[in-house]
């Protein structure tokens, strides 16, 4: 997902470049993954091929989601944060660690295989949850430091456009494996 005119709108009114603020991005990919688990609530549950396809998209966005999220944002969040809110940061990171153990299991695992739909509504009800605790609380206090939100989010974007070139590079069969490539 590349910078929406929004962001780039947003961005140059408040800065005058084309960075986009990085909690808006990060919101935007926020919303693109829970249109992906909302399509899969509504897929009939003979349509295996639509439920794989959703699966396997969910996971690659997620994927280079979390990268985003621990390569950039966090570390930058620890340094602007108070120690009070560091606990959020922490909270994040293991909260990831849980989501990138589900997407591991879809590596063995094929649409319509006992498990694979309870594993991908216990995915998205995490990446629900972690969403709601990064927008209510950690981005709020992230606004009111002194964090260059739009430097932030030019390196995330940049970020994003070479895991997904890498991504497509090695095809996206197998998400899990694709993840470790990135």
């Amino acid at each position: 997902m590349q910078a929406t005119a929004e962001h780039k709108t947003r961005a140059n009114a408040d800065t005058g470049t084309d960075a986009p603020d990085a909690l808006v991005f990060l919101e935007s990919e926020h919303r693109a993954v829970e249109k992906l688990f909302d399509a899969f609530k509504r897929a009939k549950d003979d349509d295996l091929d639509a439920k794989s396809t959703l699966v396997q998209r969910a996971c690659e966005e997620l994927s280079i989601h979390t990268i985003l999220e621990e390569e950039l944002l966090y570390p930058a969040a620890q340094r602007a944060l108070p120690d009070s809110d560091k606990l959020d940061v922490e909270e994040a990171y293991i909260e990831h660690f849980l989501v990138k153990t589900l997407i591991a299991k879809f590596e063995s695992m094929k649409a319509g295989d006992k498990g694979f739909d309870a594993t991908f509504k216990v995915m998205s009800e995490m990446v629900g949850h972690h969403v709601e605790e990064e927008e209510e609380e950690l981005f709020p206090e992230l606004r009111k430091t002194k964090l260059d939100l739009h430097e932030l989010g030019a390196k995330m974007v940049t970020r994003k456009a070479e895991l997904q070139r890498k991504l497509d590079a090695v095809g996206s069969r197998s998400v899990g494996d694709n993840t470790a490539r990135l």
